[in-house]
C-alpha cells in the first residue's frame, strides 16, 4: 500500500481516485503538457530545507493567465505553505478576488506521488470552477482528475 516515498495516504488516494480518474497512460493535451512544465520549473525554487520534498503548481485563470508557486518550508511545520496555496494567493494578489481557476498542475522534483493536500483542496475549491482539471503525479504516472473529483464534497460558503 505504501508508494515508492513510503506515502501511505498518498497510496491510499491514488487507489481510490482510479475509479474517477481519466486513463492512465493517456496523454496529455498541450495545454495541460505546458501547465505541468510549469509547475515543474517552479519546483526548482521551493525551499524545502526539512523534508527536501520540492513542489510546485501552475494555475491557469479564466482570464487567460497562468501563475506559478512553490512550497515554502519552515522549522515549525505547521506554518509551510504548499505551493498550490501560494500560486492560488499570488493569483489573488495579482488580480483579484475575483479570479476563478480553469486548471492545475502540480509536479515535484521528488518522483513521488503528490496530489493536493487537504487544505490546499479546500482553498482551491474557493476558486477553482468544479470541473477544472488537476494534473498530479503517482506513484506510477500523472493522472488527471475533474476538480470536484478530488474535492467532491466541497464546503460551500454563500456569502450576502
Amino acid at each position: 500500500m505504501y508508494s515508492r516515498s513510503g506515502n501511505a495516504i498518498a497510496s491510499w488516494f491514488m487507489v481510490l481516485a482510479d475509479q474517477n480518474t481519466s486513463q492512465s497512460g493517456e496523454p496529455l493535451d498541450a495545454e495541460l503538457e505546458n501547465l505541468l512544465s510549469l509547475a515543474r520549473q517552479a519546483a526548482l525554487h521551493s525551499y524545502a530545507p526539512y523534508s527536501g520534498f520540492r513542489v510546485g503548481a501552475a494555475l491557469r485563470l479564466t482570464n487567460g493567465e497562468t501563475v506559478t508557486g512553490t512550497n515554502v518550508e519552515n522549522v515549525s511545520y505547521g506554518l509551510t505553505i504548499c505551493a498550490e496555496r501560494a500560486a492560488l494567493v499570488r493569483a489573488v494578489s495579482e488580480f483579484g478576488p475575483q479570479i476563478r481557476v480553469e486548471a492545475v498542475a502540480i509536479a515535484n522534483l521528488n518522483e513521488a506521488a503528490s496530489p493536493p493536500c487537504g487544505a490546499c483542496r479546500q482553498v482551491l475549491a474557493e476558486f477553482i470552477l468544479p470541473e477544472a482539471p488537476v494534473v498530479f503525479p503517482t506513484a506510477e504516472d500523472v493522472r488527471v482528475m475533474p476538480f470536484s473529483a478530488v474535492m467532491p464534497l466541497a464546503f460551500e460558503m454563500k456569502l450576502k
